[in-house]
């Protein structure tokens, strides 16, 4: 056991050394992509946290909604500190307090809003399946349970990564961030990768299973219903495939790139070619699952009547259309 510390201790501290990183492209490029994104889910999700303040938790949709919330602010505040540091702007220390910190929250954010997109989604599916059924699982105390669960076991998950992070920072080391843990903190950081691989393939396959079902149903409305009222209900219902959209796009090929990466930084025998190949990989396919915190508020829209009736420019559309009405109406009356 010592033997196999002591080599996953020198595995880590030398694959700096050995293998430099080829960061051109991530100090010039993805520092902007990134700005961008950051601004934008700033002014989304600033909008959707004032529009879900004046809307009761009465139904599970809207926990869910307001907890995806939460942690897509979360996600898009740790982005300032990821842009520093990729463009090495201001000190290194920037980049081991990502390393330690900032990163760790971040990955736990979009695991827990990953697990609620999945809960949305069987949430979805119970409406369509069951529309006036009232399971023990509908209640929205049960919903306000099950994301406290949620977000303490990511807590408590992710945790250790920030506790074994505990070698010495220099502004060598720093340059990868395994090279800041020691032979526990390397193992637990390979257990925590595929744990969270599992819970990404498990609510995948489970989303799968509920939208195969939901189109199944969707298609049979359509084929029974003829009248106009009928087929614009089940375009409302065609738009809970949303969630399935926004997941796929932004989770998947993040999840088909991160376990070689693991592999590679913390295995010491990757080509050092290879590893950054795996490096831009993973760094562009993050890029495209950070774009959730900008395509969740899609789904407020399209999905939550509540939400939708509430945003300042639906309201304006409704009172100008109100008063267009009451001015024809008395036009019509006094002609």
């Amino acid at each position: 056991m010592n033997a196999t510390f002591l080599q996953l201790t020198n595995g880590s501290l030398n694959s700096t050394d050995l293998c430099p990183r080829d960061n051109r492209i991530t100090h010039l490029i993805f520092p902007v992509l990134y700005t961008t994104v950051f601004f934008a889910g700033i002014l989304l999700n600033s909008m959707a946290l004032w529009v879900f303040f004046k809307i009761p938790s009465s139904s599970t949709f809207v926990v869910y909604l307001k907890n995806t919330l939460m942690a897509d602010l979360i996600m898009t505040l740790m982005l300032p500190f990821k842009i520093l540091s990729d463009a090495n702007i201001g000190p290194w220390q920037i980049r081991a307090f990502v390393c330690r910190f900032s990163a760790v929250i971040f990955y736990e954010t979009m695991y827990i809003g990953i697990i609620l997109l999945g809960l949305i989604a069987f949430d979805r599916f119970l409406k369509i399946i069951r529309p006036f059924g009232k399971f023990c699982v509908q209640k929205p105390i049960f919903a306000q349970i099950l994301s406290t669960v949620v977000w303490l076991f990511l807590f408590f998950l992710s945790l250790p990564n920030m506790i074994l992070s505990n070698k010495e920072a220099t502004p060598q080391s720093v340059k990868k961030c395994t090279a800041l843990k020691g032979p526990w903190g390397i193992i637990w950081h390979k257990t925590v990768n595929y744990v969270c691989q599992f819970i990404f393939w498990t609510v995948f396959f489970l989303m799968f299973l509920f939208y195969v079902v939901i189109a199944k149903k969707v298609y049979e409305s359509f084929r029974k219903s003829q009248s106009k009222d009928a087929k614009t209900n089940k375009n409302l219902e065609g738009k809970v495939f949303i969630v399935v959209a926004v997941f796929f796009v932004c989770f998947a090929p993040f999840h088909f790139a991160r376990v070689p990466y693991t592999q590679s930084q913390t295995n010491n025998k990757t080509d050092c070619a290879l590893q950054n190949q795996l490096f831009l990989a993973k760094e562009a396919t993050l890029f495209l699952a950070t774009t959730n915190i900008c395509m969740d508020p899609l789904i407020y829209i399209f999905l939550c009547r509540k939400f939708t009736e509430r945003l300042p420019c639906v309201k304006k559309m409704k009172r100008t259309s109100q008063e267009n009405y009451t001015t024809q109406t008395d036009n019509i009356t006094l002609s």
